[in-house]
This record gives structure tokens, C-alpha cells and sequence, in this order.
């Protein structure tokens, strides 16, 4: 009875061991080398995420060592990005135009507030936030509560939709310090990835708080969604 789960173990154990034989993981590689070894060791049969882990030098904690921003990557992300506007009515036109895939205000708080969290990204208005704001414990912990420094709270409703569509991504430190981001999909080119990736490094380079003493970028690592990761120079992120 308990041979097929020992042999499906078995099976994802022989895949790790190979994984981990064709790289060093205490080595520091580039991120062009780092790219090809991911695409390298990853054997699922879904078309896997390539995730970034970039350990930055802040305390979260601290308002002033926030680090949170946005990028619209080079190549995308591989992804259909469901996108929901929260507007008032004279703004739906301008969304459905852009590509919003759902659009409306308060059918869709009510929603919301029923368990609905169905998307990828939502973007809302200023005036419409009072409203957006109660549903923070739902989008919240989803990473879908808009917000005006990633661009998802704004007037521009339209503009915002065709950023979302074109392969724009919001990232944020978490409580460890830790920026964890998808940059691609594993079925792209060895250099779209390495592009997408150097977009999104940059980026958090870019935003370092005046704040942040030290080293500010600690260590990066590259994965895909079921392989180890590897060590990437962090040098790789001020290139």
C-alpha cells in the first residue's frame, strides 16, 4: 500500500541528486552562468517560474528601509495577467479599452468581500480607496492591495491596465529582508531571462533607502519553482 508514495519520493530525490551534481551550490556564479545551470536543473513538466531572492541589508521594520517598487520586464513574464479595475462608471470604458479583464466597483467589492480574489493585479482610483481600503485583510495577504507607489492606485486607469498586460511587476522586502519575485518563465531564451532579471536588480538597486547602512545587497540566488538555487554575484545587480 506504501510503495507507489515511497517510489514517487524515491523518483524526486534521484531528480534533486542530479540537479544538485551539475553545480556547486556553495560557488557564486554570474547571473548569465546562474541563468543556464536553472534552465539546466529544472525537470518539471509544467512550464516553471524563474524566481529571484535578493537579501538586501535594510530592517523592514523601519518605515525609512522600505524597499518596494515596480518594473515592467523586457520580455514579460510569460504569464496572462488577469487584471480587475475598481472604478466608477465613467472609467470603465477607458479600462475595458485597455484590456482590463474585469471592471466595476461594487459588485466586485461585494465579491471580494464573498472570498472572490480570482486575478493577478488590481488597480484602483484615489477616490476609490476609502471603499478598496476595507478589503485590506482580503487583498492584503495576497499582495493584491493596490497601492500609489506601485502604480496601481492612480487616475490613469487606462495606462495602468497596459503596463499589467505588458509584463509590469510590483516587489517588496519582506519581514526577513528578502525580495522574492518571479522574473520569467523557464521556457525563455537563457538572455530574456537574464534581461528580465538585471531590470528587476537594477530596480532594487535604484530604490535603496538613505537609511540602509552596509552592504545593501547581501546575496542573490536564482531558482525555478521546484529547483534549488543558485548563488549569483551581486555584482550582477549594479551592471
Amino acid at each position: 500500500m506504501t510503495t507507489k508514495p515511497n517510489q514517487n519520493m524515491a523518483k524526486l530525490t534521484k531528480k534533486q541528486k542530479e540537479a544538485l551534481a551539475k553545480f556547486d551550490k556553495n560557488q557564486i556564479y554570474s547571473l548569465e552562468e546562474a541563468v543556464k545551470i536553472v534552465k539546466d536543473i529544472t525537470y518539471t513538466k509544467f512550464d516553471a517560474s524563474v524566481d529571484i531572492d535578493v537579501r538586501l541589508g535594510v530592517d523592514p521594520r523601519k518605515a525609512n528601509q522600505m524597499v518596494r517598487g515596480s518594473v515592467t520586464l523586457p520580455h514579460g513574464t510569460g504569464k496572462t495577467m488577469r487584471v480587475l479595475v475598481l472604478c466608477t462608471p465613467d472609467k470603465e470604458e477607458e479600462a475595458k479599452a485597455a484590456g482590463a479583464d474585469y471592471y466595476g466597483l461594487d459588485e466586485y467589492i461585494t465579491k471580494i468581500k464573498g472570498g472572490w480574489t480570482d486575478v493577478d493585479v488590481i488597480i484602483t482610483m484615489p477616490n476609490v480607496m476609502p471603499k478598496v481600503g476595507a478589503l485590506g485583510r482580503i487583498l492584503g495577504p495576497r499582495g493584491l492591495m493596490p497601492n500609489p507607489k506601485t502604480g496601481t492606485v492612480t487616475m490613469e486607469v487606462g495606462k495602468a491596465v497596459k503596463e499589467a498586460k505588458a509584463g509590469k511587476i510590483d516587489f517588496k522586502v519582506d519581514k526577513f529582508g528578502i525580495i522574492h519575485t518571479a522574473v520569467a518563465k523557464v521556457s525563455f531564451d537563457a538572455q530574456q531571462i537574464v534581461d528580465n532579471a538585471r531590470e528587476v536588480l537594477q530596480a532594487i538597486i535604484k530604490l535603496k533607502p538613505a537609511a540602509a547602512k552596509g552592504t545593501y545587497v547581501k546575496s542573490i540566488a536564482i531558482s525555478s519553482t521546484m529547483s534549488p538555487g543558485v548563488k549569483i554575484d551581486t555584482k550582477a545587480a549594479s551592471l
